[in-house]
């Protein structure tokens, strides 16, 4: 018997063609109505972006899976899934080096002005003024907040550049040989590119704040490929207005896809729409673990990878 589950954000074509191809009824979140079909309904399925509450939990009785492809869930009331007997799985791993490439590419693309180059040659400019002095990244300091899967490629990929490397967490990691900063604002203060790497949710909301901000001060470059709400953003926006900040980078912000009109004028800022694992390659592999945990569930095996609130 073909298996109900609800999409709650939209899905890539290859993998509602995945899940077509082994028999999966897909309902779609916005258009279900009916109560006899809300209760077929066995597992839920989206991306990163999906927001699953206490409210459409209550709604769906028999739910037993929210499959996550995306390595954040924030949007996932994890909590509320657990007390339903719920188990939450995402896709880690699988899209570590694509946000590790990113985040080095956001480090050299506002140290160096990349995009900026870009538009300056795009616009006819060179042709009568010399483009202004960027700064270096070989041998710069670099501080990353989170030390998990995703801090550690990315310092693998910074040392590539000779940069010296530390960073924070909730403590230090033994097999880690970086600098280790207790705080977010020490750090900062240490450093001339701090690059955000943890995830999101109530935990790490405005993390970065207006303080380390200041700390990280007007030489520095904030470097975010996280989740948005990590980032005080109206405190982010004052700083670079006032220039108490040297640049930011974002992948992520507080209200994608719709981003502050101040931060698209700016001219110290390089912008990308929430792309750190958008490639070919990792949305298949992230789509096909989904699938793995999928069918792990319906068929009563282990399920590859339950958050880590759900594990054991």
């Amino acid at each position: 018997m073909a298996q109900e589950i609800m999409q709650v954000s939209p899905l890539p074509p290859f993998m509602m063609n995945a899940l077509q191809e082994e028999n999966y009824i897909v309902h779609d979140h916005t258009h279900i109505k009916d109560p006899g079909a809300l209760s077929k309904v066995t597992a839920l399925v989206g991306t990163g972006a999906a927001m699953v509450d206490k409210k459409l939990l209550s709604m769906l009785p028999n739910v037993k899976l929210i499959a996550i492809c995306g390595v954040g869930y924030d949007g996932v009331d994890v909590f509320a899934a657990k007390e339903k007997g719920i188990v939450v799985t995402h896709t880690p791993g699988v899209l570590t080096d694509d946000v590790a490439d990113l985040a080095m590419g956001l480090v050299l693309s506002i140290g160096r002005r990349i995009p900026q180059a870009d538009r300056f040659v795009r616009n006819g400019d060179w042709v009568s003024d010399t483009f202004p002095l960027t700064r270096k990244v070989t041998g710069a300091r670099v501080g990353i907040v989170g030390m998990g899967r995703i801090g550690r490629a990315i310092a693998k990929r910074a040392a590539g550049f000779d940069m010296r490397i530390s960073y924070t967490g909730r403590e230090a990691k033994a097999d880690v040989p970086y600098t280790f900063y207790k705080t977010v604002t020490a750090l900062a203060a240490e450093v001339d590119y701090l690059v955000v790497a943890v995830p999101g949710g109530d935990k790490t909301k405005n993390l970065i704040s207006a303080a380390v901000l200041q700390a990280l001060g007007p030489k520095g470059y904030l470097i975010n490929i996280a989740r948005g709400s990590v980032v005080d953003q109206p405190a982010l926006v004052q700083a670079l207005k006032e220039k108490n900040l040297a640049g930011a980078a974002l992948d992520v912000f507080w209200d994608e896809p719709v981003v502050d009109p101040e931060l698209r004028r700016m001219h110290n800022v390089v912008l990308t729409p929430h792309m750190a694992s958008s490639t070919e390659e990792t949305r298949r592999a992230m789509a096909a673990l989904t699938m793995d945990n999928l069918r792990a569930f319906y068929e009563k095996k282990a399920l590859p990878t339950p958050v880590p609130e759900c594990q054991g």
